[in-house]
């Protein structure tokens, strides 16, 4: 597991500090109250390898077994392209540049969320990748 200064900027880019943005859903438990907060809180996750939170926040019918962030490509940046909410159903659609060779590529995800009880999980996405440089 990597570690994160709380004081540094939150990598899901919301321009706060990590710790009053998405650390408190990393370490103190709290819910996010949208699909947008947990794909933020989910990307942060990845970025910071915390295959842990990842797993308890994918939705249980679609969680793998085992998820090895190891060799996971060092991400740069999130852009939130829309998001929306509708009932206990959720869609984000984001891009995440990472580093890629001597390149920048990304990862564009059109993902689906869904509420049960009070908490929000993640379901799915249909993905494109790319490169950009």
């Amino acid at each position: 597991m990597t570690c994160q200064q709380s004081t540094a900027p939150c990598p899901c880019g919301s321009g706060k500090p990590y710790s009053s943005c998405c650390q408190r859903y990393h370490q103190d438990h709290a819910i996010p109250a949208s699909p947008e907060a947990l794909m933020r809180s989910r990307y942060t996750a990845f970025a910071l390898k915390l295959a842990d939170y990842l797993i308890t926040s994918w939705h249980p019918s679609s969680c793998p077994a085992d998820l090895d962030l190891d060799n996971s490509p060092t991400w740069l940046q999130l852009q939130v392209l829309s998001s929306s909410q509708h009932g206990d159903e959720g869609k984000v659609h984001f891009r995440a540049l990472h580093t890629e060779g001597k390149g920048i590529g990304f990862l564009e995800e059109h993902s689906t969320f869904v509420r049960e009880g009070q908490r929000w999980y993640y379901l799915s996405g249909e993905t494109t990748q790319g490169r950009l440089t």
